[in-house]
């Protein structure tokens, strides 16, 4: 595993192979097989820790003190920091291509941190109707900006210096006035 991660952090999906993990695991190539028969279950392995890393950070951010529009605030730029800081994980993270029928129930593990973006607003804004509604465009904005961060298409635009303001009003769009 600690293999396969390193990998993918350094060249990407595309690089993972069960004859290249292994090599550089220092095991034999059909080593990887005993516990992952096939690609698509060693890759959705790979993403399930980083799914659970992703989780770590934005928990964290979600459950701190402080008023409901900095949490989110946090939550948003952690979700950014990872996908700028492990591009490949995030990538790979959100392959359902890749990892569908693998097994690993990684939308099992990402559903919840919807529900627990949408408790927070409804726990600050306990009028609004709509939470549910507003996380979800709160959480594709946000997504949308982690992933052209990730692929680097901001910087040609001049907007790479800009990001923690388009995160800003992602998130300040999606809250009452």
């Amino acid at each position: 595993m600690r293999a396969g991660v390193e990998l993918l952090e350094t060249s990407g999906p595309e690089s993972l192979g069960l004859r290249e993990i292994a090599r550089r695991a220092g095991v034999s190539h059909g080593a990887p097989r005993r516990w992952f028969p096939t690609r698509q279950q060693l890759l959705a392995a790979i993403a399930r820790e980083g799914l659970g890393d992703l989780t770590a950070v934005l928990t964290e951010a979600l459950d701190a003190a402080g008023p409901v529009p900095e949490r989110l605030l946090a939550a948003a730029h952690a979700y950014v920091g990872f996908a700028r800081e492990r591009p490949g994980m995030f990538r790979l993270i959100f392959r359902h291509d890749l990892l569908s029928g693998s097994g690993y129930a990684l939308r099992e593990l990402s559903v919840p941190l919807l529900g627990q973006l949408v408790g927070v607003i409804t726990a600050g804004y306990p009028t609004m109707d709509d939470a549910r509604e507003r996380g979800v465009l709160l959480w594709t904005h946000v997504h949308g900006i982690a992933t052209v961060a990730a692929d680097l298409t901001l910087e040609p635009m001049g907007l790479d210096a800009g990001i923690g303001g388009l995160v800003e009003r992602a998130v300040r769009g999606q809250l009452p006035a």
